[in-house]
This record gives structure tokens, C-alpha cells and sequence, in this order.
């Protein structure tokens, strides 16, 4: 357990997933990547700057937050709504394998996540 309080080893494990979901050839174009914080992981897909107002900056727009509660080991997926608030997803029970819900999020069951 690192001092953010996240398993190293999961947050390893959701940078890599994040990292393998576009093609190196397309990295120019698309990334997805993983914002760590002291109790949960934002996923998200970013885009390179297309307009010259916006400055070189790119954009990062969540698609997923994966809250690790430490007391009880447990993984658990949220959702981001249009006003950029995260609310807990109801359709997968939270589990002490973080892979369990990037194998939900692969299987792109449901648009509230990818559209």
C-alpha cells in the first residue's frame, strides 16, 4: 500500500489497461489515461488541442472513476454525469479485484461509460 493509500499494484495494473486501450499508432490522436488521487482512480480520455484558443493543453474527459475503500479492500465503479459528477454505478457489486471492473468497462456493456 503506497502513502496515497491505493494498492501499488492496481494502480500499475489500471495504468497499463489504460495505456494498451489505443493503438501506439493512434496515441496522437486519442489517449486514455488514469489520474491517480489518494482514494480513487479517474479514467480518462483525452484528445490532442484543436483549436488555437484552447491553447496546447489537451483535453481529459472522465469516463470512469474506480474508489478503492481501504477498510474493506473493495473496488468500486462510478459513473460521471453531463454535469461532471460522479455517482456510483449500481449494475456491478464492488470487489476486492480492480481488475473485475476494467473487465466490465472492456466489455463496454453499457454507454454511460464509452457513448
Amino acid at each position: 500500500m503506497s502513502a496515497r493509500g491505493l494498492p501499488d499494484l492496481d494502480v500499475v495494473r489500471v495504468q497499463r489497461w489504460c495505456a494498451n486501450q489505443v493503438p501506439e499508432q493512434l496515441r496522437g490522436e486519442i489517449r486514455v489515461e488514469c489520474d491517480v488521487a489518494p482514494r480513487h482512480l479517474t479514467i480518462c480520455e483525452c484528445r490532442p488541442p484543436w483549436c488555437d484558443d484552447l491553447g496546447p493543453e489537451w483535453t481529459r474527459f472522465p469516463i470512469a472513476r474506480l474508489h478503492h475503500t481501504k477498510t474493506t479492500g473493495l473496488w468500486t465503479l462510478y459513473w460521471r454525469d453531463r454535469h461532471q459528477k460522479f455517482h456510483r454505478y449500481q449494475h456491478l457489486a464492488p470487489s476486492p479485484h480492480v481488475q473485475d471492473l476494467l473487465d466490465y468497462l472492456d466489455g463496454r456493456a453499457d454507454p454511460i461509460f464509452w457513448g
